[in-house]
This record gives C-alpha cells, sequence and structure tokens, in this order.
C-alpha cells in the first residue's frame, strides 16, 4: 500500500470518527425560532426589516479579519524561514505575542460573548439542576 493511499484511508476513517463523536455528544435543543427564517441576527418583521442589531456581529468580523491578516502575514516567513534566520524569527515571535495579548484581552472583556436564547435557556437549565441539588 502507497503512502497517498494510507493518507486517504487515514483521512477518511478520522473524519467518520470525528462526524460520529459530534453527532453522540453534541447538544441537541431545538426550539421554534432555531428553525424559522434567519436575517442578520434578527427575524424580519412586516415592515420592519431595517432594524438594529448589535455591534457584537462587527467584533466577530473584525477578529477573523485581524486573525486572516496575521496568517498573510506569515505566510512570507514559512516560504523563505532559512533565509530569514533568527532576526525573521524573533520578528514573526514578537507579531505572534501580539496578536495573542490582543485576543487574551478580549477574552477576558468577554468581547467574543453574544447571549442568544439558546445559551440564556442552557444557563437557565444548569442553574436549576444545581439549585434541585442543593436542597439535599
Amino acid at each position: 500500500m502507497s503512502s497517498i493511499t494510507f493518507f486517504f484511508i487515514l483521512v477518511g476513517l478520522l473524519s467518520s470518527i470525528f462526524l460520529f463523536i459530534n453527532f453522540l455528544f453534541a447538544p441537541h435543543n431545538p426550539y421554534q425560532e432555531k428553525y424559522s427564517i434567519f436575517e442578520c441576527g434578527f427575524h424580519s418583521f412586516l415592515g420592519q426589516n431595517r432594524t438594529q442589531f448589535g455591534i457584537k456581529f462587527f467584533i466577530f468580523a473584525l477578529i477573523y479579519l485581524l486573525l486572516d491578516l496575521e496568517i498573510i502575514m506569515i505566510y512570507p516567513f514559512g516560504l523563505s524561514e532559512y533565509e530569514n534566520g533568527i532576526y525573521g524569527l524573533l520578528i514573526v515571535l514578537i507579531f505572534i505575542a501580539i496578536i495573542t495579548i490582543g485576543f487574551i484581552f478580549e477574552l477576558g472583556k468577554n468581547a467574543l460573548k453574544i447571549e442568544s436564547r439558546q445559551s440564556l435557556t442552557f444557563m437557565y437549565k444548569s442553574n436549576n439542576f444545581i439549585n434541585t441539588f442543593s436542597d439535599f
């Protein structure tokens, strides 16, 4: 068996295993709004298609853009790694450290947390579960 055949078999097997694990452990919480029409995070009401929505969507887009630009900036270093030497490695590590510090700051400020009905339902169920066991 050649290495390419082994690679295709391994990738197919791993993807099947991960898909099975996802179906097995993923939470399933269907409700009416989950299966309804979805437009920019809000339902389109009759005559009210221009509603305001939160800035959180723009924050996610900007973070994706920053991480995408990070990949684009690091790609040339990966192509010319042997010619850059230690100086190029230090510059790339400093760049990655600055981006990582900014990302950790955003996680600390909960900038990436979007409240949805599904997360509120899960929080209510988990708090209710804790309250039932605290009575004992």
